[in-house]
């Protein structure tokens, strides 16, 4: 009946479909894995790894060997991404929609688009390009800029729909400088929330030192190396233009026998990628600084909160 339905053959192979974060943590979280890796229902080769998959909003997997219960992570899902492992799923409910929204809101912003539509570049570029004309080491144009990134609730790790963002540090300056500031403070914050998600997955037994990105952000050089030197992960990106489709396909690929298992198919799949590193020293200290300071924002709002509502 249902190959009917479909217009298939029967006996026609199907393989099992997965929403669209998972069909690309599955088409990310082998890149680099040596054909032929053969372990314990391949939790071994895949623990440490996470599985960020970052647009408009975006998704942090991880998969495990074992049952691991984090709070304000979603899960632990068993066999939702790979038979046999246990998944975690966090998130940020707006990620590339925070960076947008930060643009359009200021009073530099409809200048900067205007100048994207007529070079037909990306606003990321240009706003790179910015910062560089400002300061050679950029990261640390943010001491007296800090965002709380909560605009749209926090899912993860605090799981607090009520929560709303904020910028502190504002002057009356309202020019390219100002914007690029925001712009930066927003990405830096965007990757301290990525570590409030690491470290309480860290805290109940599910560490991770390597950050797998797909989606949109993965071509944002700004994101990726502020969340490498943010998060002290390494970062491995894809050079397959569309990770979720090469998931699928690692599906059919199994379904149709042409891999013996799916972790099989992520090693001989996925494809080339280029990995950025944490640059650590002095500038890890200033990320860790900015932390203190957000989580700290995070905690004073709750304040607000709790005043208001007495």
């Amino acid at each position: 009946m249902a190959a009917a339905e479909l217009g298939l053959s029967p006996g026609v192979p199907v393989g099992a479909s997965l929403i669209d974060a998972y069909a690309g943590a599955l088409g990310t979280l082998g890149l680099g894995l040596t054909k032929g890796t053969k372990t314990q229902r391949g939790g071994e080769a895949l623990a440490g790894r996470l599985a960020l998959i970052a647009g408009t909003s975006s998704c942090h997997i991880a998969l495990r060997p074992e049952a691991c219960f984090v709070p304000g992570v979603w899960g632990p899902y068993f066999g939702a991404a790979l038979p046999g492992l246990w998944a975690l799923e966090g998130g940020q409910s707006a990620a590339g929609a925070l960076m947008d929204a930060v643009i359009a809101r200021h009073g530099a912003g409809p200048d900067l688009i205007a100048e994207v539509a007529s070079q037909g570049t990306r606003p990321a570029a240009l706003i790179e390009a910015h910062l560089a004309e400002m300061k050679a080491e950029t990261a640390t144009l943010t001491a007296g800029r800090h965002v709380l990134p909560d605009f749209h609730g926090n899912r993860s790790p605090l799981a607090a729909p009520w929560r709303k963002g904020a910028i502190s540090g504002l002057s009356l300056a309202a020019g390219r400088d100002d914007l690029a500031l925001d712009y930066l403070a927003t990405v830096q914050a965007l990757a301290y929330g990525t570590r409030h998600i690491l470290e309480v997955m860290a805290a109940e037994g599910a560490p991770v030192d390597t950050l797998v990105v797909s989606g949109g952000l993965a071509q944002n050089a700004l994101y990726l190396r502020e969340h490498a030197d943010a998060t002290g992960c390494r970062i491995l990106v894809a050079e397959a233009g569309e990770p979720g489709l090469l998931g699928a396909a690692m599906l059919g690929a199994v379904a149709a026998g042409a891999q013996p298992d799916l972790v099989s198919a992520m090693a001989a799949m996925s494809g080339s990628h280029r990995q950025i590193t944490p640059r650590g020293g002095a500038i890890a200290t200033y990320h860790d600084r900015k932390y203190r300071v957000m989580r700290q924002m995070q905690a004073d709002h709750a304040v607000y909160k709790d005043i208001m509502e007495s």
